[in-house]
């Protein structure tokens, strides 16, 4: 589990903007809400206070917009151009998703610690595992939303303009919540009923690997949207059909490894 907090070489970023919408950062969260432990849940609770993670699920996308937390704008992305793959991109200098979530996870590691030692001060203690752990919560489920990974070019696919059921809208656009809410009309708590039911064997295998395996995967797919959603295109019944799969799946690898990152950091 060590190396999942190895930080490994960042990606030019693009622009801040939303993902997965509200309702697919409440369906990560949820679903790994589902899958904390009994031990993690009240140490959760407690940072929070009472507050559950899907509570908080969103947070980070509104506070980036801020004054305050400007500094973690590119924090959301790794852009992965076209004529790059995942291991050649030079880090960015202001930080990228993979290297903020590795810094973040290693501060909620060292606040279980400091908890024990002598003369810590406590409220400062939780004030900063709080903001950490809202990062963490956020920044997972935006790894796994393809056009997190996408140009740095056009901006994550802000800037590839095509059709939606007709309706002018961006590549980023559609895969933040219209292909989402064109999928299913769902609440977000009939998503988790719907998805969270992977057995022991598939949680384990899905919860496999380190951040930086996890955004790698993800340009993969990043790499499939571009190439079946090209400037222009005309988007609608076959294409969402074609890609609600992997929106499932997307939502389901990030709840159950939330999850398992979560447990493993609140151990004790």
């Amino acid at each position: 589990m060590k190396a999942l907090f190895i930080t490994s070489a960042a990606f030019l970023m693009a622009t801040s903007c939303l993902a997965w919408g509200q309702k697919g950062h409440d369906t990560t969260c949820a679903i790994a809400q589902n899958h904390l432990t009994e031990t993690a849940k009240q140490q959760i609770s407690a940072v929070l206070d009472g507050k559950s993670i899907v509570y908080w699920s969103n947070w980070l996308d509104n506070a980036s917009n801020t004054p305050e937390y400007a500094y973690s704008k590119t924090w959301h992305y790794k852009n992965v151009n076209a004529d790059q793959n995942y291991d050649e991109v030079k880090p960015f200098p202001q930080g990228d998703i993979v290297t903020a979530l590795n810094e973040q996870v290693n501060i909620l590691l060292s606040c279980q610690k400091r908890k024990h030692e002598a003369g810590t001060d406590l409220w400062a203690l939780k004030a900063q595992e709080s903001l950490a752990l809202k990062m963490v919560i956020h920044l997972l489920g935006d790894v796994h939303q393809p056009m997190h990974m996408g140009h740095a070019t056009d901006l994550g696919g802000n800037r590839v303009m095509l059709n939606f059921f007709r309706t002018e809208a961006n590549l980023h656009g559609v895969w933040d919540t219209k292909l989402v809410e064109s999928a299913h009309a769902w609440s977000h708590t009939e998503w988790v009923e719907e998805l969270d039911r992977l057995s022991p064997e598939e949680q384990a295998n899905v919860a496999a690997g380190t951040i930086d395996d996890w955004a790698r995967e993800t340009a993969t797919l990043t790499a499939a949207v571009y190439y079946d959603s090209p400037e222009g295109s005309n988007l609608s019944y076959d294409y969402v059909a074609k890609w609600t799969p992997i929106v499932e799946q997307q939502f389901i690898r990030g709840g159950i490894r939330l999850a398992g990152l979560l447990n493993y950091i609140y151990a004790n």
